[in-house]
């Protein structure tokens, strides 16, 4: 047998690559991770889909992908997003859900080769079934760009050399994307509704903890429009004035996705159902069956034998 000059060389190439290797599934627990852009938007958009898996047992982790430090009227810096971070803490208790912010400007998120490695690594370190995020169009540039980084991730995560010291995905996640009201390029379609009749509170106490955000006004708030808002000292008030405005959050998430409730939890149900969270499946990652979401949505009704 003939040894080529260059085999000595392909055997050390070969000695010096890193080892990689798949990561173990879970067999009896679904893994989820939901991405937002700021602390607040993984709570706002998917928190109480995240209760939902909670409750039964399930792992989820909400991920602020920037530390939200420029997002108030009147403070900033390091104190704001040690305050922020202490808030989705504090929701991700009542939730029952992980929580993690990364240490990323407010404002300054960017579709880079770096941050596309920190996502992937994220998915794959959570060993994920299910991955949420923002849509890649949207207002804010935070927004967008967590939407384009989990896109960029949603094939990489299974590709064994990419990010080699984090085990790789051997089956892809299904990817989903939160809702929102943007018509360009395309509206959100609800591939998916979740009633939230049944968590609909302990969503709006998740949602409580974030008062930088719900009762202060956040980026755009002010003095006038604090002053209209029951003070901290009268937390039976200012969950009453909060309640309220979630109640038409929600319910206006089940009026216009309302077919969607129809298919999930039949027509009589699914015309009964006040508050709602809806996501879009991104035809970037496994693309599953109507059964295959019943398995990873197991709240979900399950349709009667034949």
């Amino acid at each position: 047998m003939m040894t080529s000059r260059w085999t000595p060389w392909l055997l050390l190439i070969a000695l010096c690559l890193p080892t990689v290797r798949a990561a173990e599934p879970s067999p009896d627990k679904l893994r989820i991770i939901i991405f937002g852009a700021h602390p607040d938007d993984a709570e706002f958009k998917g928190g109480g889909t995240a209760i939902h898996w909670a409750r039964m047992g399930h792992e989820v982790k909400l991920v602020s992908v920037t530390n939200g430090d420029i997002g108030h009227w009147s403070m900033a810096g390091g104190p704001l997003a040690q305050r922020r971070k202490a808030e989705v803490e504090a929701a991700a208790k009542v939730m029952g859900t992980e929580v993690e912010v990364l240490d990323i400007h407010d404002g300054e998120l960017i579709p880079s080769l770096e941050y596309r490695r920190m996502i992937v690594r994220l998915i794959r370190e959570w060993k994920a079934d299910i991955v949420i995020a923002h849509r890649p169009w949207d207002y804010h540039p935070d927004h967008r760009y967590v939407g384009v980084l989990v896109q960029d991730a949603s094939f990489m995560v299974t590709v064994p050399y990419f990010c080699p010291d984090i085990p790789f995905l051997p089956k892809n996640p299904v990817f989903l994307y939160s809702s929102d009201g943007f018509q360009k390029p395309y509206p959100f379609q609800a591939d998916i509704a979740v009633s939230l009749d049944e968590v609909f509170d302990t969503k709006v106490d998740a949602v409580h903890q974030l008062a930088s955000q719900v009762y202060e006004g956040g980026a755009l708030g002010n003095e006038s429009l604090v002053a209209k808002i029951p003070p901290a000292h009268d937390e039976a008030g200012r969950k009453a004035w909060l309640r309220g405005k979630w109640e038409g959050r929600q319910a206006n998430e089940a009026k216009k996705y309302r077919s969607a409730l129809q298919k999930w939890y039949g027509a009589e149900a699914g015309n009964q159902v006040r508050f709602a969270e809806a996501f879009e499946i991104c035809e970037y990652g496994r693309q599953p069956t109507d059964a295959e979401i019943r398995s990873l949505f197991p709240f979900l009704p399950q349709p009667p034998a034949p």
